[in-house]
């Protein structure tokens, strides 16, 4: 759906609305009076669901952002689709000089509580980022102790594919190369990933 109101200078408190399905416009909609009654004076929309899901709007919306700006959410949830995630938009926000802010939550990095809480974040994202890839890692040699070298009949396990999601959200590897590490095919690698992140 296309962005609605007026941009402005510098400064400006701009609103992102996200919902998983069409049918949920009205909370859709729900969204974006509260962010247009916190000051917001442009609210970019989105329909996606699944950490694979393509937001156009939020693409739209990441390229109009200046310093000194506002991004205003419902919920930290609308932002990102996971704590890697979350923490790479707030260092790039840092930055660019860009303030996050949470109408649910107790988040405004324009704030020094705010801040603290994406410090907490980082913290805790590198250290489950170190867990993953540990854990990747034994897994992949107690692989090749066994003698097998991996391939399309691999089924991956979910500490595998933790560490998928958490190298691709980062955008820390290309999935062919996260695939050839899990040794299975990159086709493989996105059909568990659209699995797992559909709604059970």
């Amino acid at each position: 759906m296309a962005a609605k109101g007026k941009q402005q200078k510098t400064g400006r408190r701009i609103g992102y609305a996200r919902v998983s399905t069409p049918d949920q416009e009205q909370a859709l909609q729900a969204q974006a009076a509260r962010l247009e009654a916190d000051g917001c004076t442009v609210v970019f929309f989105d329909i996606a669901s699944g950490k694979l899901a393509s937001r156009p709007q939020w693409d739209a919306c990441l390229a109009v952002l200046k310093p000194g700006d506002v991004l205003v959410a419902v919920k930290l949830d609308r932002f990102g689709r996971s704590s890697q995630h979350l923490q790479a938009i707030a260092a790039d926000f840092r930055d660019r000089q860009i303030d996050l802010k949470c109408l649910d939550q107790p988040i405004d990095t324009a704030s020094s509580t705010g801040k603290l809480f994406f410090d907490i974040l980082a913290a805790f994202a590198e250290f489950e980022r170190n867990l993953i890839s540990e854990r990747t890692k034994d897994g992949l040699a107690a692989t090749r102790r066994r003698g097998r070298s991996g391939g399309r009949k691999r089924i991956l396990k979910p500490h595998d594919m933790a560490y998928a999601r958490q190298q691709i959200d980062g955008h820390v590897k290309p999935v062919t190369e996260i695939a050839r590490e899990l040794g299975v095919s990159r086709a493989t690698l996105y059909r568990e990933l659209e699995r797992e992140a559909a709604p059970a």
